[in-house]
């Protein structure tokens, strides 16, 4: 593989990452605007902390079960990325 290969597949990997934490943020925005007053984060350190928290998971599922794309390590991003966006927002003081 080359390192042009190398990259797209890196790039590839953490993709769902990024683009589930987006989402999170996105979503976020859109349908909880009473809790959002409590969020001292900006919408870009939050899908920055949700990308990075979300590359961690998608790196622990591949160390884990030595594959990448299991339903499980999808499960998991999912989960922490919420958790994350919830814990950013302050959701518990609502």
């Amino acid at each position: 593989m080359g390192p042009l290969e190398q990259i797209l597949h890196t790039f590839n990997f953490i993709a769902p990452a990024w683009g589930v934490a987006l989402f999170c943020v996105l979503v976020a925005r859109l349908t909880a605007r009473w809790w959002l007053p409590l969020a001292s984060w900006s919408l870009a350190k939050q899908t920055v902390a949700s990308g990075f928290l979300g590359t961690a998971v998608l790196a622990g599922g591949l160390v884990l079960w030595g594959v990448d794309g299991k339903m499980a390590t999808y499960s998991a991003l999912v989960i922490v990325c919420g958790t994350a966006q919830w814990l950013m927002c302050k959701g518990w003081q609502r």
